[in-house]
């Protein structure tokens, strides 16, 4: 009943948010929807029962959230009464029909050509790239279009919760995480495959969103020398290390070792925010400054060493330069 929504031209997001409201998200922003079938909640809640089935996973008062990827691509989040008040709630994310590249990004106004070019070059010499912004910002589809530009002689290993990049290239490996039984038994996390993915062969190692434990894995092997690209949730650049010390504090990690893992590993920030107008559009290119940005405690590690600190944009929204980019010179990353 909701494959006419998800069929829709320019459709991101189906949700369902209890009995007779649904939603469409689309290039224009929200709005709502009127599906018959959807009236009471026993008829929402069967169909979140259904949809996790054909996920193959279990949605019921024992667990009363799923989250899970249908046979068709589209990433499906359900919700049970049990956990909200209001009622059954489903959310579906709806894959591009078709791999988009660059090229396309451009054409629908998410970036311009000069940006475009810059953003190519970034992927072709193995930059250390993180893609950020906010939730539905467009954060996996910039990354999928930026991971077509990757030369098709390498082989590119991408590890996710439900698989959603599906980049035009002829040589992608994708694992995905598996979580627990009833008994909490045989779950699989992001951290373990990404060190299941370094064993792969990997020239690029991919994560296809950092929210976790998997961030201290992915910056230990960046930080190494593997090329790498993930996605994270943070409205701003400049809240990139805040947010890494989070995820890594989680991991373990101090707040000091968290920061310079992040300055070894990452060699530029790409950002991409959604308008009111509904419309996605990449914001520049940022890199890391030589100017003070750590905390105190971290520059007394770090000593003289001239490493960068801040991250600033070095490239604005239309590809012009908007800084010195000396950081952008050091030597491409080995496979």
């Amino acid at each position: 009943m909701l494959g006419p929504l998800l069929a829709g031209d320019g459709v991101t997001d189906v949700l369902v948010n209890g009995a007779g409201r649904v939603w469409v998200d689309g290039r224009e922003g929200l709005s709502r929807a009127a599906v018959p079938g959807l009236d009471t909640e026993e008829q929402v809640r069967a169909l979140a029962v259904r949809l996790a089935a054909a996920g193959g996973r279990r949605l019921d008062d024992a667990s009363p959230w799923v989250d899970a990827r249908l046979p068709g691509g589209t990433r499906l989040h359900a919700v049970l009464p049990a956990l909200c008040r209001s009622g059954t709630h489903i959310s579906l994310r709806v894959p591009p029909a078709t791999a988009l590249g660059l090229v396309d990004l451009v054409g629908r106004g998410s970036l311009s050509p000069a940006l475009a070019d810059v953003l190519a070059e970034v992927v072709v010499s193995r930059r250390g790239l993180l893609v950020t912004g906010a939730t539905g910002a467009g954060k996996t589809t910039l990354l999928g279009a930026l991971l077509s530009c990757v030369p098709t002689g390498e082989r590119l290993v991408v590890v996710e919760d439900a698989a959603e990049l599906a980049p035009a290239h002829p040589h992608v490996v994708s694992l995905e995480s598996r979580p627990g039984n009833v008994e909490g038994a045989g779950a699989v996390g992001l951290d373990v495959l990404v060190r299941q993915a370094l064993r792969m062969r990997p020239d690029r190692l991919v994560v296809g969103e950092c929210r976790g434990a998997e961030v201290r894995e992915l910056l230990l092997a960046m930080g190494a020398g593997h090329a790498g690209a993930a996605t994270l949730h943070a409205a701003r650049p400049e809240d990139v290390p805040v947010r890494v010390v989070a995820l890594a504090g989680a991991a373990g990690i101090d707040p000091v070792t968290a920061l310079l893992q992040l300055r070894a590993a990452v060699d530029v920030v790409v950002p991409v925010a959604r308008g009111r107008d509904g419309r996605r559009r990449v914001q520049g290119v940022w890199t890391w400054s030589g100017e003070d940005g750590l905390p105190a405690a971290a520059d007394e590690v770090c000593g003289s060493w001239s490493a960068p600190s801040r991250l600033v944009p070095v490239v604005d929204a239309d590809g012009r330069a908007a800084a010195p980019a000396r950081h952008l010179a050091r030597a491409p990353r080995g496979g």
